[in-house]
């Protein structure tokens, strides 16, 4: 006898089937192409024609990359003389403020507040908030070491994807205060401290308290750059437009506080942070050294070939520029760039390539010595071997 349960059969007597099941059994069988076997696995719709047809021509990341060849990158770096490179950092910050959307005015009162301040052994920790713009509001953390007498210089930390701003300070996945530096990003922002500058560090629009609700219920790792990002499109802006004035904003808070010197400021990050770090630092010359780790690449190699998430993607900028270009607005500032030998979505020798391009700008400005490129065993990760002490050297 047929034994039937939930739906499912196993076949004992042929007349428990019905007589429909018996006869889609059999149109299946004779659908079924002679050409594949029976034990084969199916791959999609062009399997057994693969003699017919290029199945490179049906591949979308192979045509992307072609049109990749033709992008004019009409502002690339091309001077050779000095003055020329400044005419271009003008031109080309320019239109990469018009290509993600544009910068809006700082006229809204900041409205600052301190929410918490923690002591601890070597450093001082407050959280603090601010408003960046109407309705939109920063959550941040000034850590400042206590054995370095104020105003301090001060790095502006950008945590990457994950959970957020406490996963640079200090602060586990349960709101504690932990010893060891875990995760990607190892705490960063404690090690900037450690190398006797002080740390703001802001939560990024989509990351941790600054996400929508939806993402809040799923965990704490979920981010809400998808909607958040897809709604800057939506608008004519981009997320990364959003981030960078938050940072902006950041030296406006940084411009009030006596125990912080404004003359001094850096900006670091992984990953995502890494991004808002390029573009911060390319645009705002307040921003007097950067270090960038996990990030500097070329989008043919990295954002346009490999998925990544969509706060990284500015409409048009191949039409323009490349990766290194826009770094290349930092010179002649210092700046150090870290890339992990092993991260898979920054491939490193595309990250040696787009360096050497930042380097010319340099060599331009005669200013070679303020760039530098450590290549450190290990995958997409902080490393802050030399760049800690680059930065400590040059702030």
């Amino acid at each position: 006898m047929a034994e039937r349960l939930r739906g499912k059969y196993t076949v004992g007597m042929s007349n428990d089937l019905t007589r429909r099941e018996l006869g889609l059994a059999g149109v299946s069988a004779a659908l079924a192409p002679a050409c594949v076997a029976a034990d084969s696995t199916y791959t999609g719709a062009l399997d057994g024609f693969e003699d017919r047809v290029d199945a490179t021509a049906f591949d979308s990341l192979v045509w992307s990359q072609s049109r990749y060849k033709d992008a004019p990158l009409r502002m690339t770096f091309r001077a050779t003389e000095l003055e020329e490179a400044e005419r271009w950092q003008a031109e080309l910050r320019t239109k990469v403020t018009e290509l993600i959307g544009g910068i809006p005015l700082r006229e809204t009162p900041l409205q600052a507040q301190t929410l918490e301040v923690k002591e601890f052994a070597n450093y001082r920790r407050e959280k603090f908030v601010f408003e960046s713009r109407p309705g939109l509001v920063v959550l941040g953390h000034l850590l400042t070491p206590r054995d370095i007498a104020a105003p301090h210089r001060t790095m502006i930390c950008l945590p990457g994807h994950g959970r957020g701003v406490e996963d640079i300070v200090g602060i586990d996945d349960q709101g504690r205060e932990r010893t060891d530096k875990e995760g990607y990003q190892h705490d960063f922002a404690i090690q900037c401290v450690e190398h006797g500058m002080a740390a703001v560090a802001i939560e990024q629009v989509g990351f941790g308290c600054r996400r929508d609700q939806s993402a809040k219920e799923k965990s704490l790792g979920a981010s809400s750059c998808q909607p958040t990002a897809g709604a800057a499109l939506l608008l004519g802006e981009t997320m990364i437009a959003w981030r960078v004035f938050d940072v902006m904003r950041t030296i406006d808070w940084i411009e009030t506080r006596d125990d912080l010197d404004a003359d001094r400021v850096g900006c670091m990050g992984i990953s995502g942070g890494g991004t808002i770090t390029t573009f911060a630092t390319a645009l705002d010359p307040r921003i007097k050294a950067a270090l960038i780790s996990g990030y500097l690449n070329t989008f043919r190699d990295s954002i346009l070939s490999i998925s990544h998430c969509i706060d990284n993607y500015v409409p048009g900028i191949l039409q323009w520029c490349e990766m290194y270009d826009v770094a290349g607005l930092i010179a002649p500032r210092p700046l150090f760039v870290e890339s992990g030998d092993k991260d898979e979505i920054f491939p490193v020798e595309s990250s040696r390539e787009s360096f050497e391009r930042v380097k010319k700008v340099y060599a331009t400005f005669d200013r070679s010595e303020f760039a530098e490129h450590e290549v450190f065993m290990g995958e997409h990760s902080f490393h802050g071997g030399a760049g800690l002490p680059f930065l400590a050297k040059h702030l």
